[in-house]
């Protein structure tokens, strides 16, 4: 299916099931919202990333306006939908402040995945934050995440998370964190180590010496 989409391009990525909450202040972007809201249609957030409006990007929809000060600012709370592909963006809308996009809707297959893959995936992300010493909650039991869920958790750059966002199945995505997490834990590891020796630097030591054999 093919459709015109009004869009909303940020520096972020956001994934189908996560919820976003923005505050919106741009007069094109109140528009948008407003209209959304009202229409209950959905609006588009491709993502920048190196100053360029990428090719995928999600559908959202407006869950609920919480707060609309004097000036027409809001807070509002969304939730990601499916994937999109632009085929042509409209910089200029007739009678419209925003822009827009005329995009399809590839197939996205959100099944579980493989369930041992995704068991490393969760481990390696909880090794991750133990090595960081932050504490996340997945809001979710282990057995129903998926890697949209774990993609904000992983430490993956504006550009991964994009490349994450092109994968659109559940196994591929769940292969790409595998990959990226082998690759950053035993470089946190090692800064941790080194960390740990830049402590004991010029403290007292308490250490066998070598001793030589007669």
């Amino acid at each position: 299916m093919t459709n015109f989409i009004p869009i909303f391009p940020l520096s972020i990525v956001v994934y189908p099931g996560e919820s976003l909450n923005l505050h919106i202040f741009e007069p094109r972007y109140k528009q948008l919202i407003n209209e959304c809201y009202k229409e209950a249609k959905p609006f588009g957030i491709p993502p920048i990333v190196n100053n360029e409006v990428q090719e995928m990007g999600t559908l959202v929809n407006v869950m609920e306006i919480v707060n609309v000060q004097e000036n027409g600012e809001m807070d509002i709370k969304t939730k990601g939908a499916g994937v999109f592909r632009i085929l042509e963006l409209i910089k200029s809308v007739p009678d419209k402040l925003y822009s827009g996009a005329i995009v399809n809707h590839p197939a996205n297959l959100m099944t579980t995945g493989k369930k041992a893959l995704m068991i490393k995936v969760v481990n390696a992300i909880r090794e991750l934050h133990k090595l960081l010493k932050i504490n996340k909650d997945f809001n979710k039991p282990d057995e129903e995440l998926t890697a949209y869920d774990l993609a904000h958790h992983a430490g993956l750059s504006l550009e991964d998370e994009y490349e994450l966002l092109k994968l659109l199945r559940e196994e591929q995505r769940q292969e790409f964190l595998k990959r990226h997490l082998a690759k950053v834990l035993p470089v946190i590891a090692q800064m941790e180590t080194l960390k740990d020796r830049v402590k004991l630097n010029g403290h007292f030591k308490n250490l066998s010496s070598f001793r030589f054999e007669d």
